[in-house]
């Protein structure tokens, strides 16, 4: 499990480019910080900004045969003062203030996080258990993107039995339909309809701050009520276990926190910062609020039937029609970013070598993260469509949400550990109040989860842990791999000279991927034995993924010239960069003449494994690993090579 990842052919090859959660924004920030501020609106605080149709709404029912919170002012003060203090704890101060300054090279997100760690202690032993966490962090990020969605769209779905009655029968359907719609279209890309993304959420984070507003004037005090801690403690003191037991659905109010930092490279962290303490949360609070002061404003009859859908029925009925269909195209646009997440979480695994090769098709031509990987579309397709069914409706599917969100956080915070004592050397009397305090809360918020697994909290635990299983396995596979390939290969100098004088030269120049950058690839031991000739030029290239998200152009590339028309050719790329050989190759101008594309030949290795007699792994992970590596996507494909200058070489190799 060790970065950085170097790559070849069959079993080792990276893939390509950007990162972190949305596609449509590269490296450079053209404009203002205004500007990026607005864009990020659109692309970041989707999925926090869907949370008031539901949040505020399960906070009081009943979870786990533990009655709901009662209806009355001090539930109500105390709720809204945990939300906001939740926002600031979890968002404000956690997220914004400090884990973001953690970044790598400008990136974030927990992949980045690692290699930063990996990187700034140059490989040492004592980081695993932490490079695990983050990997454990990884795999749960899948289980949320599959289960946020769900959630979201079918929340917002339910709205439109408040357009008409007719609409009840016919929430799951539309649900299904849309969410179909919204996998199905992801092939063709989202560059035209994300210029439409800002402006949306522009008008849906306004409109939850008028609809909030709305309610505050009649009751303004509301607001004193709910930046006062005190109603957040006496909350606990009045209701003891049960306060405990509402955390779980108070969290769903800061579901999509971890966004900020996954998203830091696509707009900087002050314009998220900005985006989101001028704009975002005001306008979230004013509407959690405005949903208080409604239900406050009705007798004890009416709020217990207002508590059920607070966010719906408190929109006027001669606005009520275009805000539901609003707030659905703001739960569609939520689901898009975590969608294009997973795509561009998945590049970084695969670059830092945590999952096999894929297929990864580009659907801008202007805008490298603007990717689409149909392996990782239709399974998650296929699961939040699962979801939808099987839980029936998001009160139900609340029950699943949050734990996987919350693990992340927890994993967050002891990354962050790391960062602040090893890294930037704090002392202690400085980090250790500062860890203790995100510690605190994110177990009470994870603990509070923890008490939704029999209701369906096991849902995304179980889906985390098989991807984390899948993840480890490659990468221990990977490992076990590249170690008995080297066992016993003798150095390329030493080859270099006997080939020279024992084979046959023809012209031409032949390019032999290797995984690592000692010994003599297989490929290249293969073809002399099997065909008994070198090509004019003979080059071992091997392409070396850095811990960092780019490489600038000069360093890209480093030669070694072993005499005899051999040379050894190491082509480095950022975590976050496409692995385009061809293209990297026309830059290289220190292998003696240029490369021609069509008087070059490319050997690959494909290994096939077979079961040695003291395995590596266990039985059912070596066959777990042979399955991905059969999976794997073709190298030639991946490194972007002449299909018809390609040529693959068989071995067997044992872990």
């Amino acid at each position: 499990m060790n970065t950085p990842a170097e790559t070849g052919s069959g079993d080792d090859s990276q893939s390509p480019q950007v990162a972190a959660h949305h596609a449509g924004h590269g490296g450079a920030h053209p404009g203002g910080v205004i500007a990026l501020a607005i864009g990020a609106i659109g692309v970041v605080f989707g999925d926090i900004g869907t949370s008031p149709l539901y949040a505020f709404r399960e906070t009081f029912a009943s979870h786990h045969g533990v009655p709901g919170i009662q209806v009355d002012p001090v539930h109500i003060h105390g709720v809204l003062s945990l939300v906001f203090w939740s926002m600031m704890m979890v968002v404000t101060f956690k997220y914004v203030l400090t884990i973001m300054k953690a970044d790598n090279k400008g990136e974030g997100g927990s992949l980045a996080l690692l290699a930063l760690i990996n990187r700034k202690s140059e490989n040492a032993k004592w980081t695993a258990p932490f490079i695990l966490l983050g990997v454990f962090a990884t795999a749960l990020f899948y289980g949320d993107s599959m289960i946020t969605p769900a959630m979201s769209v079918l929340s917002a779905t339910e709205g439109l039995q408040y357009v008409h009655t007719g609409f009840k029968d016919w929430i799951v359907p539309l649900a299904v339909g849309i969410l179909f719609a919204l996998f199905a279209l992801q092939a063709r890309g989202t560059e035209k309809v994300g210029k439409l993304f800002g402006p949306i959420m522009l008008l849906y984070f306004m409109t939850l701050a008028t609809l909030g507003l709305m309610h505050l004037s009649v009751n303004p005090g509301i607001i004193l009520e709910t930046i006062n801690p005190l109603n957040a403690v006496n909350f606990f003191v009045t209701d003891g276990f049960r306060a405990f037991v509402a955390m779980g659905s108070v969290v769903l109010a800061v579901t999509g926190a971890e966004a900020l930092y996954a998203d830091m490279g696509h707009f900087g962290r002050k314009p998220i910062g900005v985006s989101w303490m001028t704009f975002v949360l005001p306008a979230l609070m004013l509407n959690y609020m405005g949903q208080g002061a409604f239900v406050l404003s009705q007798d004890a009859a009416g709020a217990a039937e207002i508590i059920k859908d607070p966010f719906f029925l408190m929109i006027p009925e001669a606005v009520q029609t275009p805000v539901i269909f609003l707030a659905l195209a703001a739960t569609i646009i939520a689901s898009q970013a975590v969608i294009s997440g997973a795509f561009s979480l998945t590049q970084q695994a695969i670059q830092l070598g945590f999952m096999p090769r894929m297929q990864i098709k580009h659907t801008s031509a202007s805008t490298a993260g603007q990717i689409y990987i149909p392996v990782i579309n239709w399974g998650l397709m296929i699961m939040v469509i699962a979801l939808v069914l099987f839980f029936q409706s998001s009160s139900n599917l609340a029950a699943a949400y949050g734990i996987a969100v919350t693990g992340a956080m927890f994993i967050d915070t002891i990354l962050l550990a790391v960062v602040l004592i090893t890294l930037w050397r704090w002392p202690l009397w400085k980090a250790a109040p500062l860890i203790a305090a995100f510690i605190v809360v994110d177990m009470a918020y994870l603990g509070a989860n923890l008490l939704k697994v029999p209701q369906g909290g096991w849902v995304p635990l179980v889906i985390g842990l098989a991807i984390f299983t899948l993840l480890t396995t490659w990468s221990r596979g990977r490992a076990l791999m590249r170690q008995s390939m080297t066992e016993g290969t003798i150095p390329m100098e030493v080859f270099a000279k006997s080939a020279h004088s024992s084979a046959k030269r023809v012209p031409g120049t032949a390019i032999f991927m290797a995984s690592t950058s000692t010994g003599v690839p297989s490929a290249l031991l293969h073809n002399i034995k099997h065909n008994k000739v070198l090509h004019e030029r003979v080059v071992v290239l091997t392409v070396a993924i850095q811990d960092v998200p780019y490489i600038d152009g000069e360093k890209r590339c480093e030669v070694k010239d072993l005499g005899q028309g051999f040379y050894r050719l190491t082509l480095k790329y950022g975590f976050l960069e496409e692995t385009d050989i061809p293209t990297a190759l026309k830059r290289v101008d220190m292998c003696g003449a240029p490369f021609e594309m069509m008087k070059t030949s490319f050997f690959l290795s494909r290994q096939t494994l077979i079961a040695a007699e003291k395995p590596g792994m266990a039985i059912w992970r070596e066959k777990l690993f042979s399955w991905m590596l059969r999976n794997a996507a073709s190298a030639m494909e991946f490194f972007r090579l002449p299909s018809n200058r390609v040529v693959e070489l068989g071995s067997q190799v044992e872990i």
